[in-house]
This record gives C-alpha cells, structure tokens and sequence, in this order.
C-alpha cells in the first residue's frame, strides 16, 4: 500500500488541511527514507518497533527535541492505523509506543482588556473581508470553538430562533453551542455583507473569502496573528490561544468546570475527571452569566 494512498485517505475521508497533509507525508516519507537508507528495507508496511525506535534514537542524536518526535510518531501511528483499516497489517508496530516526555507548553491567553480593545475599539474595515474577519474573532472567543470546526461551518448550522450553532467536533461528535448578542448582531452583519457576494449564492458554507470560496485554516491563522499583533505583545498569538482564553475567562468569572468541558467539546479537561453532560439549557444559563461579552 502505497503512501500516496495513505495520503487520498488523509485528504478525500478525514478531510485534513493541506498543511497537516504535507506534515504528515513529510514525516512518513522522512522514516521510509530513514529505513531504506540506514537498514536497506524499501517496504515500511511490516517493520517492527525496534527500527521505530532506531528511528526515535536517530532522530534524538540529531538534536530534533522529543516534541517534534512526537509530532513525528503521531505520524507514523495514523499511516499504521490506516493500514489496519484497509487490511495491510494486523498489528501497528506502534501498539505499546508511549510518547517521549516533553516539558509543557506554557499558553497564556489574551487578557479581558486585549479582548475588550479588538472587539470594541479596533477600527476593522467596513467591508465584507472587515466584517467577516471581526465575526472570526467574536466566534472563536465567544464559543471556544477548533479552527477547523469554524471552518466548516455551513449556514444551515445557525439557528437564530435559538441564538445556537451546531459544531462537528473532532470524531463528528456535533455538540450546540449558544450565542451571545454580541455574536449574533456581528453574524447579522456579516450575513448581510455576504449576501452581496455574487460567488457566494451556491455554496453552503458560512465563512468565505472574497472570491467566495470557503475560508480556510491558514488564513484564520493569518487574521488572528495580524489583528491581535496590533494589540498583544504576546509572543503567540494563534485561533487555539483564542480557544484558551475562552475557557480562561469563563473559568475565571466562575463558570463550572464540567459546563466549560462540554463547550469545548472535550472529553475532559483532566484525565481524572469525570465527563458530565449538561442540558444545552444549562450551558446557556452559565455561558452568558460568565462571559465577558455578554456585559457589553
């Protein structure tokens, strides 16, 4: 089975980004290459953990840090786990791999006043990249939501009888999340901008670019970074320290940490912590009770 295969799956069924596809070809690519060169074996289908672990060895000599290997093996996992389902393999050679220990990642979230200077006093274009680019930020700081989820969102998704927006999560586990004022007025905007785009009448989707076709992650990316350069001196600044500083403020203004769990779409937030289902009626209660945009 051929990587390219490997790599239609990544693209045509998991719907991966272009850049998480090159990376995860990159480093496949980077162990076969590894394995022929240094072990004279061109086939990496049935190769047992020692040459991964060889590899893991190789790589740390180089001075790659255990970070980066992780990325690297987290690569190889899913091309062994996509031999299993297709049938190449009956055992991944990465079955009782445990990740290399890596020092924790210190994300410090935008503080309430940062959030407070984007939303009200930054002067965003009165144009519909102005107003769509405002709705990016209000959405991910709003509802805590992925960059791939925000990209895939379809009108269809908005309920403004509700003031709701379904979300496909990671797994396509859906979850409903509530909207503040704030947002919707910024989406109402934003619709109305849209409507205007000859090219965007026959596409589902919500968010577009000019042209009218569907954003996508790195051009999220991209707004977040140029936006809040302008009014953070933090050295991150990405749509995942947004997502982080979502939950950081509700935290903070005493939301409840299972409330919180559910927004987010996580399974938990600590590994021994029970998961705790809450009604979309709760969630809504807490979300605008301890959100900081909802006093605006």
């Amino acid at each position: 089975m051929s990587v390219d295969a490997f790599i239609s799956y990544l693209k045509l069924e998991k719907n991966y980004s272009r850049h998480t596809i090159q990376a995860y070809q990159r480093d496949v690519e980077e162990f076969s290459t590894f394995c022929e060169e240094a072990h004279a074996i061109e086939s990496i289908i049935d190769v047992g953990y020692p040459l991964v672990r060889n590899w893991i060895v190789h790589l740390s000599g180089n001075e790659v840090s255990n970070r980066s290997i992780n990325r690297k093996i987290s690569s190889l996992r899913a091309y062994y786990r996509f031999l299993l389902k297709v049938g190449e393999i009956s055992v991944s050679p990465l079955k009782k791999h445990k990740a290399l220990k890596t020092d924790k990642k210190v994300e410090v979230p935008f503080s309430e006043r940062e959030m407070e200077e984007m939303l009200k006093e930054m002067p965003f274009d009165d144009d519909f990249e102005g107003t769509r680019d405002k709705l990016i930020i209000e959405l991910l700081y709003t509802t805590g939501m992925r960059r791939a989820e925000m990209v895939n969102l379809k009108l269809a998704d908005i309920d403004f009888s509700k003031n709701t927006l379904k979300v496909l999560g990671k797994r396509n586990k859906e979850r409903i999340l509530p909207l503040l004022p704030s947002t919707i007025a910024q989406l109402k905007t934003y619709l109305e901008s849209r409507s205007k785009l000859e090219q965007a009448q026959d596409t589902p989707f919500l968010l577009l670019t000019k042209g009218g076709l569907k954003i996508y992650e790195t051009l999220v990316y991209r707004t977040i970074n140029k936006y809040f350069s302008l009014v953070s001196p933090k050295v991150k600044k990405s749509p995942h320290i947004l997502r982080h500083t979502f939950a950081t403020h509700l935290l903070n203004r005493g939301a409840d940490l299972n409330s919180v769990k559910e927004l987010l779409g996580h399974s938990s937030l600590a590994s021994t912590q029970v998961y705790t289902h809450n009604s979309i009626a709760e969630l809504k209660k807490v979300h605008q009770k301890a959100h900081p945009r909802n006093k605006k």
